[in-house]
């Protein structure tokens, strides 16, 4: 029999669309077109931190689903000390302006952070679970 762990599964958004972030840029709808598997990171570095199990544009942003694998991060976001998602990229296509628009992405990564460029990039929803580890 396998050791039973505790895994935290959330859902939220890491980018929102048409609204601009701290720095001046906005995402536009169809930017991570094509977007493909990428990891999940603490802070936009380091080792995973879990995975991605599913991510997509929707109406209001790029959603997210996850799991978060190291317990004390999986801790923080379970009593709300962090709940900022956010994305590493590639820009592909730019149009200037008042706000820098970014048109097309290369998506390179997703990050839970602390402080979200993008203030309304935050995870919704929280799920724990058990699973069985086999060795």
């Amino acid at each position: 029999m396998g050791e039973v762990r505790g895994v935290l599964r959330f859902a939220g958004y890491a980018a929102v669309f048409d609204r601009a972030d701290r720095g001046g840029d906005v995402v536009r709808r169809g930017a991570f077109a094509g977007a493909g598997a990428v990891p999940l990171l603490w802070q936009h570095g380091g080792a995973p931190v879990g995975r991605i199990e599913a991510l997509g544009e929707d109406a209001r942003g790029l959603r997210v689903l996850g799991r978060v694998e190291r317990p004390e991060l999986a801790r923080m976001v379970a009593c709300g000390a962090v709940t900022g998602l956010s994305f590493g990229y590639r820009a592909r296509v730019v149009a200037p302006g008042t706000y820098r628009e970014l048109i097309r992405l290369d998506l390179q990564e997703v990050s839970l952070v602390a402080q979200p460029m993008q203030p309304l990039a935050r995870i919704t929803a929280i799920e724990w679970f058990e699973e069985e580890v086999t060795a």
